[in-house]
């Protein structure tokens, strides 16, 4: 008997805005700007593409296009969809392996 198989889908698993912003923070680590672009429409399917659509100021289809695999979204883009989202951008040291000069 052979075995069914279902595609993962982060979407799914991002059901409060703590599981959201592990899952952006860890994204961010990864310093990419095309994996935080999908990254930022799994998070907009998660919560209703259309309403965050609409809440950012953009329509449907462009978000669409904007967070696909080949988008490449501004940065305007990208605030307004992380507000849209309730979240917001944040600023901290980055780790660092050498010590600092004096």
């Amino acid at each position: 008997m052979p075995v069914e198989t279902h595609p993962y889908d982060s979407a799914e698993h991002l059901r409060t805005p703590e599981h959201i912003a592990a899952y952006l923070d860890a994204v961010l680590e990864e310093n990419d700007p095309a994996l935080l672009a999908h990254a930022l429409g799994v998070v907009a399917r998660a919560k209703g593409m259309t309403e965050v659509a609409e809440a950012a100021g953009r329509s449907r289809a462009q978000l669409y296009r904007s967070l696909s695999e080949g988008g490449n979204p501004q940065l305007e883009t990208v605030m307004s969809v992380l507000n849209a989202l309730g979240f917001r951008l944040s600023v901290q040291p980055a780790e660092r392996s050498e010590p600092e000069a004096a």
